[in-house]
């Protein structure tokens, strides 16, 4: 017997259209992160004006208000395009939507938040942690991966011991941890991989292919929150204040300063493109300075006068 096929039904509602989305992008294998910042841009537009699900006009209102709001910055302001745009798209493939409301909308330049720590904070900082206790020896190991490597905080936390391989010096962020999905390996030097082999020798038997690579004394995973509380630890020992993430942008200019490759640099933190990574690159004022009184042309092809001395004035 054949089958009709069977016609396409429209999401009745706006949240309805929303959870059909958010189940949509699951399927395409989304990370977990990326849906939970759909969510929050929905949730926020939503909470903020309540009457954008009544009608399109409603909806039209209330995002050029929300994506007008006073003094919001670039990122911010990016962010909620993006996210918000994309489920539009969706709603009007879907005949949730007639129009798209931010069709035309274009992104607002950024030039990004790059936090610069000195190094003789990190090379003070690598001094805390207490090696004689778990806790410490883990914090210890975790600051060495974060300014070898470059990796991101959340990926760091789900490594597990089949991620790393002692002998090759490397560390596999494997598509399902990877924020790009996309599997890619971390070199690291003999120094952090010692220190790896450390950590890993004074884990109890039972966390052996159950708990993390880093995770807490009870063998829990470690997150965002833990590891936030100690770094703020540590900052105020060393009289200073940093994001976690701050130690990503440390690598980075570190890297690029001691001459590492911009194309190296941007497979290592694992970005899709040269976008992000071309924030690291445009380095400060001195650094430009250094570089071109070492690198001018002019330095070749001009030859190095004499410096003549002062004419008396007889």
């Amino acid at each position: 017997m054949r089958l009709n096929k069977l016609k396409k039904a429209a999401p009745a509602t706006m949240d309805e259209a929303f959870t059909q989305f958010i189940n949509w992008k699951k399927a395409n294998n989304l990370s977990e992160q990326t849906i939970l910042d759909y969510t929050t841009h929905y949730n926020l537009l939503i909470k903020r004006f309540p009457s954008a699900i009544e009608s399109y006009e409603e909806l039209e209102k209330s995002v050029y208000e929300h994506l007008g709001q006073e003094n919001i910055k670039p990122a911010t302001y990016n962010n909620r395009l993006v996210y918000l745009r994309t489920f539009f798209k969706w709603c009007v493939e879907h005949e949730v939507l007639s129009d798209n409301p931010l069709n035309g909308f274009k992104k607002r330049k950024d030039e990004g938040r790059i936090v610069h720590i000195d190094e003789k904070v990190l090379i003070d900082l690598l001094q805390l942690p207490d090696q004689k206790t778990y806790a410490g020896l883990r914090d210890y190991v975790l600051l060495l991966i974060f300014l070898d490597t470059g990796i991101r905080p959340k990926e760091a936390f789900s490594l597990c011991e089949s991620d790393y391989n002692s002998r090759a010096c490397e560390l596999t962020v494997d598509s399902e941890k990877a924020k790009t999905r996309m599997t890619r390996t971390l070199h690291i030097l003999p120094q952090t991989a010692k220190a790896i082999d450390e950590l890993l020798s004074i884990r109890p038997d039972e966390w052996k292919n159950k708990s993390p690579l880093f995770c807490t004394n009870e063998g829990k995973p470690l997150n965002r929150h833990t590891w936030g509380d100690r770094i703020e630890m540590y900052c105020k020992k060393l009289g200073t204040r940093f994001h976690p993430y701050a130690l990503r942008h440390a690598f980075s200019i570190m890297f690029l300063r001691g001459k590492g490759n911009a194309f190296a640099l941007q497979m290592m933190l694992g970005h899709v493109d040269m976008t992000m990574t071309k924030r690291y690159v445009r380095l400060t004022n001195s650094d430009i300075k250094e570089q071109h009184s070492t690198a001018s042309p002019i330095n070749r092809i001009l030859p190095q006068k004499k410096r003549l001395r002062k004419i008396d004035g007889k």
